[in-house]
């Protein structure tokens, strides 16, 4: 049995969401709240290892065999939120929402809406925001 949460369009970040996927999965979901709430404390960062141009390192252990990294507070905090909804659905379909492990995070693009530019900044120009997709599935721990 496993319980299953999708959330679209969020607004943030494509590139720091996939980082975040490849570092929850497989972890318990206890440790992922904790990591989640101390990215938003600074206490811990965001391990980045595909998107870390001129990203400085952070002192400290290596966490994932790297010590470069940023702390992503808006992305934690939606994190967060899915999290949460993920133990819902856990309690919802009968499982123990306290001993649930990530078995798999997805992150995609979502839809990019348009927005407008002020007139008085170079005539007006359009510009996108940008939004992910996020699946993210866990199933009890043996």
């Amino acid at each position: 049995k496993s319980a299953k949460v999708m959330a679209k369009n969020q607004p943030i970040s494509t590139k720091y969401s996939v980082e975040m996927a490849r570092e929850i999965k497989g972890k318990h979901i206890k440790r992922v709240e904790e990591f989640l709430k101390n990215i938003v404390e600074k206490k811990e960062h965001l391990p980045l290892r595909i998107k870390k141009k001129k990203t400085g390192h952070r002192k400290g252990i290596p966490l994932s065999k790297t010590k470069v990294g940023r702390y992503p507070i808006r992305l934690a905090e939606n994190f967060l939120k899915i999290i949460e909804n993920l133990k819902a659905n856990a309690d919802y379909k009968g499982l123990d929402s306290d001993n649930l492990v990530i078995v798999h995070a997805f992150v995609c693009t979502g839809f990019k809406r348009r927005g407008n530019q002020k007139q008085g900044r170079i005539s007006g120009k359009q510009y996108r925001s940008k939004s992910t997709h996020i699946e993210i599935v866990a199933m009890e721990a043996s």
